[in-house]
């Protein structure tokens, strides 16, 4: 059994499999990997996304480690999210099924 913040899992992939799970927080790590984004263009660059999950996913990340809120004290308030080392080191993942869905599925990418 492995205990990682406060709750068991049976093994690592599980653990990796419950940080990055969820519709969203795969492309909003993928989107802030090309640097700091603030909540309105997350909303924008991640299409379909409601308001409540987009806060309830970036607050598991931060919650988790991946990424980091900065706010600034202006009127009105400015929020930015950025990846932290541990968000950062978890892109190869992210690369990897863009590679594979890419090569194995015959997946164009995007415009």
């Amino acid at each position: 059994m492995i205990e990682w913040k406060g709750k068991a899992y049976h093994c690592p992939v599980e653990v990796t499999m419950d940080i990055l799970s969820g519709k969203w927080k795969s492309l909003m790590l993928w989107h802030l990997n090309d640097g700091t984004k603030r909540y309105k263009e997350l909303e924008r660059i991640v299409p379909g996304v409601s308001q409540k999950m987009l806060t309830q996913q970036l607050r598991e990340l931060e919650r988790d480690g991946l990424v980091i809120r900065t706010v600034y004290p202006e009127i009105p308030p400015r929020v930015e999210y950025a990846l932290t080392e541990l968000g950062r080191s978890a892109f190869p993942i992210l690369e990897m099924m863009h590679a594979w869905a890419r090569d194995k599925l015959g997946l164009p990418e995007p415009d």
